[in-house]
C-alpha cells in the first residue's frame, strides 16, 4: 500500500487525473486499480471520477507488474511496406497484436520484427520497444515502428500532437445520416466489461471524421480519419451512432450478416498512413489495400 497526500494544486481534480500525476502511473492503469477497489481517499474506497481535496490522504494498492516476454517468432502474413534506418512500416494482418501483453498468447508485430532481425528502438517498455502506435488485434493495415531513438521521440510527439494522418476504411451496418460527419464523444473503459470501451462521462476526448464512399442495401463503406487515437475508437463511435462495423459483435453488429459475408472479425482496415519522416522531415505516405477476407465480404455486399 502506497500513501500520498493531495497537494494544494490538485484540489478539486478527478481522482484518476490526480493519482496519475502523483504516482507517475498511466491514467488507464489508475482507472483499472480504482475499478478493482484499490484506491482509498481518507479511508474510503473511491471511484475514478470522484474529486480529491487538498490535504486528503490517498492510499493506493499498486499490484505487482507481471513480466511480459518477447519471444522472436516469424508471423505469417506480416508485410514490410517500407524500411530505412529510422522506421519500418508494417502491413499487419488481423489476428496479430502490435506487441505482446498480459492475457494475449497469439503472435505480435514486435516478435515478428525481432525474429526477422530488425533492430528496433529500445525506448518504451521491453515488450513495446519501438511501438509508437497500435492497431487492434482484429484490425488489419498500416502501422509504423521506430528503429532509432530519434525516430521514437519524434514520432511519439507527432502522434501526441496529432500531426500524423491516419485513414481507415470501414464497412458499417446501415446508412449513416448525414453521409459525411464528425463524431465527438469521450471514450473510456466500459464500466461492466474488462475488454470493452464505451462513451463515458469523464472519458478521453475522442474525435472521428467519416465520409460515405459506397451505400448498399445492408451496409455502407466509409472512409474514416482519426483526429485522436483511442482504443477501439472507430468501433465505439460507429456503434454509438447505431452503425457498428460489420462483423463486430462486441459492439452490437449483427452476427447473421457477418456469417453471410464470411467475416470472422470486424470489417476495418488502416489504408493510409502519412507523416513527416523523422529522419528527413519529408512528408511520406504509405497505402494498403483491404485484404482478401474484407474484399470478398465487400464484393458480396455489392452484389
Amino acid at each position: 500500500m502506497s500513501i500520498y497526500l493531495i497537494p494544494d494544486g490538485l484540489d478539486g481534480e478527478r481522482l484518476d487525473l490526480a493519482a496519475a500525476r502523483i504516482t507517475g502511473l498511466s491514467r488507464s492503469r489508475v482507472e483499472q486499480i480504482a475499478t478493482d477497489g484499490g484506491i482509498r481517499l481518507d479511508g474510503r474506497v473511491v471511484s475514478k471520477s470522484d474529486r480529491v481535496h487538498a490535504g486528503g490522504m490517498l492510499e493506493i494498492e499498486i499490484p505487482a507488474e507481471r513480466t511480459v516476454h518477447v519471444t522472436p517468432v516469424m508471423v505469417s502474413g506480416v508485410r514490410i511496406v517500407h524500411d530505412d534506418r529510422d522506421i519500418v512500416v508494417v502491413d499487419k494482418p488481423a489476428g496479430v497484436a502490435a506487441h505482446p501483453s498480459l492475457g494475449w498468447e497469439g503472435p505480435s508485430v514486435v516478435e515478428h520484427l525481432a525474429a526477422a532481425g530488425f533492430r528496433i528502438s529500445t525506448s518504451g517498455a521491453p515488450e513495446r520497444q519501438g511501438i509508437v502506435q497500435r492497431l487492434d488485434v482484429g484490425t488489419s493495415g498500416l502501422m509504423v515502428v521506430a528503429k532509432s531513438e530519434h525516430a521514437y521521440t519524434v514520432l511519439k510527439r507527432a502522434f501526441r500532437d496529432r500531426t500524423v494522418s491516419k485513414t481507415y476504411q470501414a464497412l458499417v451496418q446501415g446508412l449513416p445520416d448525414p453521409l459525411t460527419g464528425t463524431i465527438e464523444a469521450p471514450i473510456g473503459r466500459h464500466p461492466g466489461h474488462d475488454w470493452k470501451m464505451a462513451i463515458v462521462e469523464g472519458g478521453r476526448h475522442s474525435v472521428t471524421h467519416y465520409e460515405t464512399l459506397e451505400a448498399h442495401t445492408t451496409a455502407s463503406l466509409l472512409e474514416i480519419h482519426l483526429e485522436t487515437g483511442r482504443t477501439h475508437q472507430i468501433r465505439v463511435h460507429m456503434a454509438a451512432v447505431r452503425h457498428p462495423c460489420v462483423g463486430d459483435p462486441l459492439y452490437g453488429a449483427d452476427p447473421v450478416l457477418a456469417a453471410r459475408l464470411g467475416l470472422e472479425r470486424q470489417w476495418l482496415h488502416a489504408t493510409e498512413l502519412s507523416f513527416a519522416h523523422p529522419g528527413t522531415g519529408d512528408q511520406v505516405l504509405f497505402t494498403s489495400e483491404p485484404p482478401e477476407d474484407l474484399a470478398l465480404a465487400l464484393a458480396t455486399v455489392r452484389r
